[in-house]
């Protein structure tokens, strides 16, 4: 992993040669400190189709489902507005 380490004066002397460097894959990794301490860490965008794979499913296996839950049946006590004929209200 190629990672570069840059004071915030030094960053912001050479900010848009750093991004060009990021955006062409050229480092994989900016850390930017101020005074000795860690402000900042640039990453380059994933490809488009990583940022898809990232999206999808990524929720997956964090919602349970009861096995006595019935996801078919009704879930009003009351009856339906629509059922009476009353469409907007």
């Amino acid at each position: 992993m190629r990672i570069e380490i840059y004071g915030a004066t030094e960053f912001k002397t050479n900010c848009l040669s750093i991004l060009d460097r990021l955006a062409h894959n050229d480092v994989d990794k900016v850390t930017i400190t101020k005074r000795g301490k860690v402000v900042a860490i640039l990453t380059p965008p994933p490809c488009d189709a990583q940022a898809v794979n990232d999206i999808h499913g990524f929720m997956r296996t964090s919602v349970s489902i009861p096995d006595d839950l019935d996801l078919t049946a009704p879930v009003l006590d009351e009856p339906v507005l629509a059922e009476r004929g009353i469409l907007h209200q």
